[in-house]
C-alpha cells in the first residue's frame, strides 16, 4: 500500500479506479444511460471544485497572509515553484468546474431554480477572474512573462485584489450550490 501512495500518479489513479467501481456498483443497471454519467459528472464537478475552491482558500487564508512573513531568500522558492504549480491546478480546476457544472446543468440532473442560477452566475464570475484577471497578472507578477518591478508590484495588487473578491463571491456561490435542492 505505501508504494501506492509514494507516487502521486498511482495515488490519483487507484482513487479513480475505487470511484469507478463505485458507479458501477451503484449503477450497474444502467451503465450506458444518465443514471451513471449523471452522478459520474456531477461527482467531477464537486471534485473539480473542491481542487478550485480549495486553492483559492489556501492563496487567501494561507499564501497571501504568510508571504510578508517570509525571508526575503525564502521567497523565491515560493514564487518560482510552488505558486506557478498551485497557480495551474486552480485556473485548470476553475475551467472543469465550470464544464462539467454546464454538462450536469443541461443534461438536466440539476434542477433549474434561481439558487442554482445565482451560484451559477457567481462561478462564472469567478471562473472569468482566474483566467483573464488573476492568471495574466500573476503571470507578471511572478516573472513568468517580462515585466518591471512596477509593473510586478501593480500585477500582484490586482490578482490579489481579484483573487479576495473570488474569495468573498465563494461563500454565497457555496451557499446557493449547497442548498438549491433544499431553499429552490
Amino acid at each position: 500500500m505505501a508504494k501506492i501512495l509514494e507516487k502521486l500518479n498511482s495515488a490519483v489513479l487507484s482513487g479513480a479506479v475505487l470511484v469507478l467501481l463505485a458507479l458501477i456498483l451503484l449503477h450497474r443497471n444502467d451503465l450506458a444511460g444518465w443514471a451513471f454519467w449523471g452522478p459520474f459528472f456531477t461527482f467531477l464537478h464537486v471534485l473539480s471544485g473542491v481542487v478550485w475552491i480549495g486553492l483559492l482558500y489556501y492563496f487567501n487564508l494561507v499564501q497571501i497572509p504568510t508571504m510578508p512573513k517570509v525571508p526575503a531568500e525564502l521567497k523565491p522558492g515560493v514564487s518560482k515553484f510552488i505558486a506557478p504549480e498551485a497557480l495551474f491546478w486552480f485556473r485548470w480546476g476553475a475551467a472543469s468546474t465550470v464544464v462539467t457544472g454546464l454538462i450536469v446543468f443541461f443534461s438536466g440532473t440539476a434542477v433549474s431554480t434561481p439558487t442554482i442560477q445565482i451560484g451559477m452566475l457567481l462561478g462564472l464570475i469567478m471562473a472569468f477572474n482566474v483566467w483573464f484577471i488573476i492568471w495574466p497578472n500573476q503571470k507578471k507578477a511572478l516573472g513568468l512573462v517580462e515585466a518591471d518591478d512596477a509593473t510586478k508590484a501593480k500585477s500582484a495588487r490586482i490578482a490579489m485584489l481579484t483573487s479576495r473578491t473570488n474569495f468573498v463571491l465563494s461563500l454565497p456561490m457555496l451557499y446557493c450550490m449547497v442548498t438549491a435542492r433544499l431553499v429552490g
